[in-house]
């Protein structure tokens, strides 16, 4: 389950693609293949898949099956669970096509993470560390030995420091609070820096204060993406990248998680059963 889930369902996230109720929500998936359709030669039945298929468009992934492109999907690595695989598509491939697709994170560089301990930053973490990079994370202090523990490099306690006061001079900003924080964002980057803005987006006031500094300013809608589902679960089977379940409900509960998912203060993620 993801943010967007209980988003949309309230007309909000990506309703415009996929239209007004009645729906079935969801797009992370893990299970086996049941079937293959013609043409189809990366899998065969009986494999262990994970993805996040059709996304913005309608999955209906909290379901007993789902239809996609084989493209969509990757191999479910030995080493995770279903639980565990289907917690990953949605997030993963947000924090890496923040980190490397669109700023390109590389060795030497800073990045901070705004909003680090949840769903997708806690995985952004440890993708700019496999990455080489040092990385500066916020959250609230009760969540920092949960970010030591994935190898950042400095927590800052969000709920006591202005985002503004938690670094100087850093190449790269992913926001997953949302666009009231960008403007303050901006006075931590250097010049020529990348801000991905995923929590609703940056404001127009951050836009246009960026422009005259060089600094990129990026609006990221993630997009299903079997090759780099790939790349992801390689860092699993390497050992640097793990995912945090919080815990797991079965799918007639779905209305109870996302209640606890709408009140904030999840750590990691959540999960649906069948």
């Amino acid at each position: 389950m993801n943010p967007v889930d209980w988003k949309t369902r309230n007309g909000r996230g990506v309703s415009a693609w996929v239209g007004p109720p009645p729906f079935v929500p969801g797009w992370d998936v893990a299970g086996v293949v049941a079937e293959t359709g013609h043409g189809v030669t990366l899998f065969e039945p009986g494999d262990r898949v994970f993805g996040m298929p059709w996304f913005p468009r309608a999955a209906s992934a909290y379901a007993e099956y789902v239809t996609a492109p084989s493209r969509q999907f990757a191999r479910i690595p030995n080493e995770l669970s279903f639980e565990e695989a289907g917690a990953l598509p949605l997030a993963s491939l947000t924090a890496w096509q923040a980190l490397v697709d669109t700023a390109e994170v590389g060795p030497g560089q800073a990045v901070l993470i705004h909003g680090a301990s949840g769903g997708v930053g806690h995985l952004a973490v440890q993708i700019a560390k496999a990455r080489g990079a040092t990385v500066i994370g916020t959250a609230s202090a009760a969540k920092h030995e949960f970010l030591e523990s994935l190898g950042i490099d400095q927590c800052v306690d969000r709920e006591a420091v202005p985002v503004a006061e938690a670094a100087s001079g850093v190449d790269v900003v992913l926001d997953f609070v949302g666009r009231h924080e960008t403007l303050g964002e901006l006075q931590t980057m250097r010049d020529g820096g990348v801000l991905v803005g995923i929590g609703g987006g940056a404001s127009e006031e951050a836009k246009h204060a960026a422009q005259p500094r060089g600094i990129q300013v990026s609006e990221l809608l993630v997009e299903p993406d079997g090759h780099a589902l790939r790349e992801i679960a390689a860092l699993v089977k390497g050992g640097r990248l793990r995912v945090e379940l919080d815990r797991t409900f079965p799918l007639e509960d779905a209305a109870r998680a996302h209640e606890l998912l709408e009140s904030g203060g999840v750590r990691g993620k959540l999960v649906l059963t069948t």
